[in-house]
């Protein structure tokens, strides 16, 4: 490399192999290597809490530094390289806490499988009707299919309301020759609430194919739940159908034979449905609504329950 005849030193990117480490750096890891050298991942708090918290930090200074997100910055290490997960279940489900990474993950599958990070199907690839953001983690992943699907579909209800307003400006579009409402129910979802909107979609739009749902229970009665189980079933059955589904619900966490996976503790985890928080705190609490209501009566309302 040289710049106006003078000869500069190559700039290897390679980090990993080629660039001697910075000694703050050493100094910031020694402590780890030595005596702190737990597995942040690990469940067990006091052998890799002190670790886990030191990842919790350098997420959020990397964050500050670049102005992201939290969930966007993805640490890989010798235990990630090789990550690769099969679902070969028809429902997956994925849990966790808010700020997991169970709704990003989701994302990337659902951009992976080209679909629009903003939700819906191949017919909104460019619509932009919500948000024009990327997904950094499909960038890291790769998704391979056994068998391409018939047809997919990307249920995100946090923009539900921005996808109801793009069908009717399809509808008032005089160059939009289409229905826009012919496959989800003949009607604007403007006219309905906002749980029947939602169950419309799932009834009229879901057919044969991949379906990735991001928390669609947020504005559905447990009833509607029920709803959508008996949908989920029919789908399933024809052995035509595959769902991913991120969610808080204990309710459509109980869909027989499903494989759940939990984003909490650090970690991509398989569960069953009696391990999750969402059935424990869920079934307890209706158990002894009593004995929870003392102890948050107690907490201050910015507490931490």
């Amino acid at each position: 490399m040289t710049q106006k005849g003078r000869k500069l030193k190559p700039i290897y990117f390679d980090h990993c192999s080629t660039t001697p480490m910075d000694s703050r750096v050493l100094d910031a890891m020694l402590p780890f290597m030595r005596e702190l050298y737990g597995n942040p991942s690990t469940p067990h708090q006091s052998v890799g809490g002190v670790a886990n918290k030191a990842v919790s930090e350098a997420r959020e200074a990397v964050s500050e530094l670049i102005n992201c997100r939290l969930n966007e910055i993805v640490f890989t290490s010798g235990a990630t390289q090789d990550l690769h997960v099969d679902f070969d279940s028809p429902v997956t489900f994925f849990v966790g806490e808010n700020g997991s990474g169970k709704s990003t993950l989701l994302e990337a599958m659902a951009v992976l499988a080209r679909l629009p990070i903003s939700g819906g199907g191949l017919n909104e690839m460019d619509a932009n009707h919500a948000f024009a953001e990327q997904s950094i983690l499909a960038s890291s992943l790769r998704l391979a299919f056994i068998k391409q699907p018939k047809d997919r579909y990307f249920f995100r209800a946090e923009t539900q309301a921005h996808f109801a307003s793009l069908l009717d400006q399809r509808r008032d579009d005089p160059d939009f020759r289409a229905n826009p409402f012919s496959r989800y129910g003949g009607r604007s979802f403007h006219e309905m609430s906002h749980g029947e909107a939602f169950l419309s979609i799932m009834q009229n739009r879901f057919e044969h194919g991949l379906f990735f749902l991001d928390e669609p229970e947020s504005a559905l009665s447990p009833q509607r739940q029920l709803s959508l189980l008996a949908l989920m079933v029919g789908l399933v059955q024809t052995e035509k159908s595959q769902f991913f589904i991120a969610t808080h619900s204990p309710i459509l966490l109980t869909y027989p034979g499903a494989t759940i996976y939990s984003f909490d503790h650090g970690k991509l985890e398989r569960v069953r449905l009696e391990d999750t928080s969402h059935f424990t705190l869920t079934r307890d609490f209706l158990n002894n609504p009593k004995m929870y209501w003392r102890h948050l009566a107690a907490k201050g309302p910015m507490d931490d329950p």
